[in-house]
């Protein structure tokens, strides 16, 4: 079984095979931008090659990016420790392109990362494309569902509106319709009882989405309107936390190696047991495991900032 860490480098290893630049993760305060108090996003650091203001040194990066979302558009605070796959500060594997490549190649690859890599089965697939809206004129994602007729059975395909899959960082900014991948990650004899589609955003713990990829191609304006980008741009995400908690085969993220440790810690000094039940005392040692982990994660960043690391 491989461990967080390894998860992490294989896909960096894969997106610099593909011509992609490392490049490290934003800090978690945003500066310079009054439309943003914290990073919520991979494409928060990113947002002056969307717009046209900075022209990228290259044209195509991976990174993994700590993500804050406890305000705004994007809050995911009340969910943390209550359901197992919110967090309050959690890691955002990306994939970018800077006016290069689009939907074709960052729908193949997804793929082939997800299924020839990490050996997702196939049949626990599922992905959801934009399926337009009438009231601001946007079109369904033709493009999208044909690239994605090339790797998944088209009953697998899900179209859904714009709630779902038009990602946008904040009430202005660069935005674009998405596709997401979703995982079923429910037994056998689950499956076969209801089929996975059923399920996709409704909330059940185990079928959830891990991936992202945004098709950035237009600009919010103040007043709500929509202006079309000079360039269009790749900008994708996928949460390290879900993803490991997929491939090591765990009902949940707080199973996974990157929390196991610190519940077993605070077992030891509580001297209570930690079920994994939905109860207030489960509830506890979730929200405490994903405060520790902020922690040091903050820890790890301001070392490295100062090359005490």
């Amino acid at each position: 079984m491989m461990t967080s860490a390894e998860i992490r480098q294989k896909f960096f290893d894969f997106f610099h095979e593909k011509g992609h630049e490392i490049v490290s993760s934003a800090p978690i305060v945003v500066k310079n931008d009054p439309t943003l108090m914290f990073t919520n996003a991979g494409m928060n650091q990113f947002k002056d090659y969307f717009l046209g203001n900075k022209k990228a040194k290259h044209l195509r990066v991976v990174d993994t990016q700590k993500c804050l979302r406890v305000s705004g558009k994007h809050n995911d605070l009340e969910e943390v420790g209550v359901d197992t796959y919110h967090h309050t500060m959690f890691e955002m594997l990306g994939n970018w392109s800077f006016g290069d490549y689009f939907k074709k190649e960052a729908i193949a690859w997804s793929w082939e990362l997800l299924t020839k890599v990490y050996n997702i089965s196939e049949d626990k697939l599922y992905v959801t494309v934009f399926g337009g809206d009438d009231k601001e004129k946007l079109p369904k994602d033709d493009e999208a569902i044909t690239e994605w007729k090339k790797w998944i059975a088209p009953g697998k395909i899900l179209e859904f509106g714009k709630k779902d899959n038009f990602w946008e960082m904040g009430d202005t900014g660069p935005c674009g319709p998405c596709t997401e991948i979703h995982v079923d990650c429910r037994s056998d004899e689950e499956r076969k009882k209801q089929n996975g589609r059923e399920l996709i955003n409704k909330d059940h713990p185990q079928v959830i989405e891990i991936w992202n990829n945004v098709f950035i191609q237009f600009n919010r304006l103040k007043d709500g309107s929509l202006e079309p980008l000079p360039a269009k741009h790749v900008d994708t995400g996928m949460g390290l936390e879900r993803l490991v908690r997929v491939l090591q085969n765990k009902n949940s993220n707080y199973d996974t190696d990157i929390f196991t440790g610190t519940i077993n810690e605070v077992e030891k000094i509580t001297k209570k047991e930690y079920e994994a039940g939905d109860g207030k005392k489960d509830i506890a040692f979730r929200v405490i495991a994903d405060q520790v982990h902020n922690m040091f994660c903050i820890l790890q960043f301001l070392l490295q900032v100062f090359d005490v690391l």
